[in-house]
């Protein structure tokens, strides 16, 4: 017998951006962008349809996945991140084998409330037969989403800077004015990657 839907606790998508601070300055710098992406057009879907229950766009601005936190993911699973392609696979087939047996629909299908009723059960580790496990495969998409939200744009995320512009950070600068060291106004965003205007998207 499933919960009521009503009654499963919601994913925040506050709770997520606020979680952002953890994520090591060296994280987002690991790697160059990869010309070429990892996974299937089927494993990407989900993966698009778990980063999208995530973080989804709202009255702040867009979420996850118009940030390209999937397409950030991808590129690093096609490159430093290429050993745990498999694993990271494997996690992708039995949130979708989960969904299923619970609701014989694929994860893509489901409504957003399924969706988000089954990540919770992932994160809370009470994911019926899942396998790997289902905690530790729902905090490293979740970590690696925010990485994609809110590293450098030159590495596939962050697009359009939005993440930047979601957390009022303006932008790596060598220098900055008298005007921008107000405390009563922002900081102008520069909008522009640590590697160059061409590395913006």
């Amino acid at each position: 017998m499933q919960p009521d839907e009503r009654d499963v606790p919601q994913i925040s998508r506050r709770t997520v951006i606020a979680s952002a601070a953890i994520v090591p300055v060296a994280a987002l710098t690991a790697a160059a962008q990869a010309p070429k992406t990892a996974l299937s057009v089927s494993d990407r879907q989900i993966l698009e349809a778990f980063v999208d229950r995530l973080a989804p766009s709202d009255e702040l601005g867009p979420g996850a996945l118009e940030m390209g936190a999937a397409n950030y993911i991808d590129l690093c699973l096609a490159d430093y991140l290429a050993a745990e392609k498999s694993n990271f696979v494997e996690g992708l087939a039995a949130l979708d084998a989960l969904a299923r047996k619970e609701h014989d629909q694929p994860f893509v299908a489901l409504s957003p409330e399924r969706k988000d009723a089954l990540l919770t059960a992932m994160d809370n580790g009470t994911a019926s037969g899942f396998a790997p496990n289902s905690r530790v495969f729902f905090n490293r998409v979740r970590r690696l989403t925010l990485e994609g939200m809110f590293s450098d744009p030159y590495y596939g995320g962050n697009k359009n800077f939005a993440g930047w512009d979601l957390i009022r950070y303006p932008g790596p600068r060598l220098a900055v004015g008298p005007g921008d060291q107000k405390m009563s106004s922002l900081p102008k965003p520069l909008h522009q990657s640590a590697y160059g205007a061409s590395h913006g998207h």
